[in-house]
């Protein structure tokens, strides 16, 4: 069917294609949901018969994905001076707060925190015996 016909037809014709073309779209879902439950049901018996327990695989063989690595907790670096809570540690990407206020001139470094503990950050001072 072409569009400008589409467009000629009167409300009621158009309504009536509409509930057609929605029964139509239904019934081919549930088949195709009947097709996905069969596809399924035999991959599960092919399991079964292979005798492969779940709980024999890791985690990440069931999730279907390789395990992420644990790091460690990465401390702010910026703080908003409008609104303290929100801080960013310099990495992914930029908050919308600190690209504006960028755009309208100000510094990185009247973002910057100064932490008061030291004991992450490496200094001369650590390593000296004294």
């Amino acid at each position: 069917m072409r569009k400008k016909d589409l467009f000629s037809m009167q409300f009621n014709e158009l309504w009536r294609l509409h509930e057609k073309i929605t029964k139509v779209l239904a019934e081919k879902i549930v088949a195709e949901k009947r097709e996905l439950e069969k596809r399924l049901a035999q991959l599960n018996r092919s399991d079964v018969a292979s005798k492969v327990d779940a709980s024999e695989l890791s985690p990440a063989l069931v999730a279907g994905s390789p395990p992420r690595r644990k790091y460690p907790r990465v401390l702010p670096k910026y703080r908003n001076p409008l609104s303290p809570s929100q801080t960013w540690s310099g990495r992914g990407k930029t908050p919308h707060w600190f690209a504006n206020a960028l755009k309208m001139g100000r510094k990185i470094d009247d973002f910057r925190i100064v932490h008061a503990d030291k004991s992450r950050v490496s200094t001369p001072e650590r390593f000296c015996s004294g």
